[in-house]
């Protein structure tokens, strides 16, 4: 029998993520989301944010923040289902759905819960759910939570999941459209075809090519053609490339009243501010109709890429804004993240369980409200990384 009190085991467990470079810390940000900012005091250059289009402190996205809360108050006051759904939530549904080409949409109030609503309202026991190995961790609670057999296929492996499908059938099939850690994209009109020939649902985890991908921004099925028949389940999120908060799931009219009346995590929380919907509807119409930002965006992304080269860097094949920099251990990604924040930059280090073992890395990502000097200030502080090809 062990002695000794329950926070004993809890400080020992600590001390072993700190020992073996795995403890994570918060840093205490003092300025509006933006490239230049204030952390712990100092002013550092930052390549760790999702505000791909630099939308998160846009004036007239902080004005229509402003002008909702004059209206509507700061707080929903309770659920959807209760009294909690306004004018302007709907007025964004409507607005998500337009934008996705869906016949509607429905707010969820994170990317995870939207994620854990759909699974466990569409597959329970005795379904199967197969997910791509490299999805994000909302997919994969969201399955084991639905208390559905989980299987996980090789990662973009189209082909790979056609093989283990052989052996089984599929109750739904989920990927990221844009994987968060690697920056690479899904193969999704495989996917598809794959998914209808096994008539599962597709579900695609949009919340990093959203704003980004597509025309307008319309996300990474409209990237490849894709519409409402070849992915039927859309999930995307707004405090990435919309810069406000809050997810929404995007389909068919059956859809979206099945999760209305089943899915838990819409039915028993709070709906998100009504002012805040009023923002995320100026960011989306910003987000359409300024294509320069994804330009812009695009053309640092290759400025970075081709200096990248240059310096022997370990990138991924991303085309997307996030760029990650492979530095294999957990002690060799933190010790460049450090050496960064000394020269002014912030970029995370990224370690295990977030990415698997052996691959830790740099999550550098951009934003188009960087500047081409931001881009070659970093890269010059890249070329001083210690040991950067051991």
């Amino acid at each position: 029998m062990t002695s000794g009190t329950p926070d004993q085991g809890l400080r020992a467990n600590l001390a072993r993520l700190e020992a073996q470079q795995l403890y994570r810390r918060r840093r205490i940000q003092e300025a509006p989301q933006g490239p230049h900012g204030m952390v712990d005091g100092r002013p550092v250059l930052s390549f760790c944010s999702n505000d791909y289009l630099g939308l998160a402190a846009h004036p007239k996205v902080v004005a229509a923040l402003q002008s909702g809360a004059d209206h509507w108050g700061v707080g929903s006051g309770a659920a959807h289902l209760v009294n909690g759904h306004s004018a302007a939530h709907h007025r964004l549904e409507e607005a998500l759905a337009e934008l996705t080409g869906r016949p509607r949409a429905l707010l969820f109030s994170t990317g995870y819960m939207a994620n854990l609503g759909v699974i466990t309202a569409l597959a329970g026991r005795g379904d199967t759910v197969f997910e791509d190995r490299l999805n994000h961790a909302s997919l994969l609670d969201a399955a084991l939570l639905s208390r559905a057999r989980l299987k996980r296929y090789p990662h973009a492996d189209a082909a790979g999941l056609a093989r283990m499908l052989a052996e089984g059938s599929a109750q739904l099939i989920a990927t990221d459209g844009v994987f968060s850690m690697d920056g690479d994209l899904a193969p999704l009109p495989a996917l598809a075809a794959t998914s209808r020939e096994a008539g599962a649902w597709l579900l695609v985890d949009d919340a990093h090519g959203l704003g980004v991908l597509g025309r307008g921004g319309r996300g990474s099925p409209d990237h490849f053609g894709l519409g409402l028949d070849e992915v039927p389940i859309l999930m995307g999120t707004l405090g990435k490339a919309f810069g406000t908060f809050g997810a929404f799931v995007a389909g068919s009219e059956a859809l979206i009243e099945t999760l209305i009346q089943s899915a838990r995590s819409y039915i028993y929380t709070t709906a998100t501010p009504p002012a805040l919907a009023a923002a995320t509807l100026e960011a989306i119409a910003i987000a359409e109709r300024e294509d320069w930002r994804r330009e812009h965006l695009s053309a640092l992304i290759t400025r970075f890429r081709e200096g990248a080269t240059q310096l022997g860097l370990a990138l991924t094949a991303s085309p997307t804004p996030i760029q990650p920099l492979l530095a294999g251990s957990a002690a060799r990604a933190l010790a460049w993240s450090q050496a960064l924040e000394r020269a002014g930059i912030l970029v995370t280090a990224i370690r295990p369980p977030t990415v698997p073992s052996g691959t830790a890395r740099l999550r550098i990502t951009f934003s188009a409200a960087h500047s081409q000097a931001d881009v070659d200030q970093l890269l010059d502080a890249l070329s001083r990384l210690p040991a950067l090809d051991a």
